[in-house]
């Protein structure tokens, strides 16, 4: 799904970005080559952002052993 319009970021492009350690949108937008431009993403892409750091916190369940 497309979450900068003005310049074609997607969430897997937001999502990969994010996922080498980078927490701001518009860090993310810089590393990807084109800075936000409207802004009326920043929210929807720092929720993403969001989730992908807390999917790489989040504790291991029980059944699963730690590397």
């Amino acid at each position: 799904m497309y979450i900068c319009i003005c310049n074609g970021h997607s969430d897997r492009d937001i999502r990969q970005a994010a996922a080498t350690g980078l927490r701001c949108a518009r860090e993310i937008y810089a590393h990807l080559g084109k800075p936000a431009r409207c802004g009326r993403c920043l929210e929807t892409a720092a929720e993403v952002i969001a989730e992908v750091h807390a999917a790489a916190n989040a504790e291991p369940l029980p059944n699963e052993t730690a590397a």
